[in-house]
């Protein structure tokens, strides 16, 4: 009886293992993020980025989203464009802001945004076509993080995103993505929703930022 127990326990044993052999979930390269980096994507469940590809938020609070898998073809030309940000900090500021415009026109085509607009939110009737700046800070860090993940970054790491919205002096509630220098440990905020299509997002000092309405 207990060789009869075992036996059994052998051919179980194996059925799991070829089961799982048979219909295992390939696995994706995860990329390293802080926890409040973390909460952008579980606050809407949806995965976060992976080495090479990234879910693109959009129709406000991300209510629509798309799928995206950047190509051989992407890569190399967000490589370009911040190989001519190494010199510098300030330098790798403006191939960043080069490569978000990259990035937006790139996708516009496919989703609709390329009819967004600048400070676009519920008011404006067409969610399809635009993103709120819970969607631009979400897209951004993907992007951010993912160039990081590919080595392009020298001069800064991804932050964690800033939030604005004093209601005493009547200040509107914002939010963005965030580089950090490396040198300097300063915030720069990377902050597209202010833009409209393929226009440069606006990259300044978080703690400016946090001060405007």
């Amino acid at each position: 009886m207990q060789l009869g127990n075992f036996r059994m326990r052998g051919m179980l044993a194996a059925a799991s293992l070829l089961l799982g052999t048979c219909f295992a979930v390939p696995s994706v390269q995860a990329i390293e993020m802080s926890r409040e980096v973390g909460d952008l994507y579980t606050s809407v469940s949806i995965y976060p980025p992976s080495a090479g590809s990234m879910t693109i938020c959009y129709g406000f609070v991300c209510r629509r989203r798309h799928a995206f898998d950047f190509t051989p073809a992407d890569r190399a030309a967000l490589t370009k464009l911040l190989a001519a940000g190494k010199a510098s900090a300030a330098a790798e500021r403006a191939a960043v802001q080069k490569a978000v415009v990259w990035w937006d026109r790139r996708v516009g085509p496919v989703l609709g945004t390329d009819k967004r607009i600048a400070n676009a939110d519920f008011r404006y009737f067409d969610d399809k076509h635009n993103f709120d700046c819970w969607d631009t800070t979400r897209n951004v860090t993907s992007l951010l993080l993912i160039i990081q993940d590919w080595g392009l970054l020298k001069h800064h790491t991804v932050g964690n995103p800033r939030y604005r919205g004093n209601a005493l002096v009547l200040q509107t509630p914002h939010n963005t993505a965030v580089l950090v220098d490396r040198a300097t440990g300063t915030e720069w905020v990377v902050d597209m929703w202010t833009r409209g299509y393929a226009q440069l997002p606006d990259v300044k000092p978080a703690d400016q930022w946090v001060k405007e309405n």
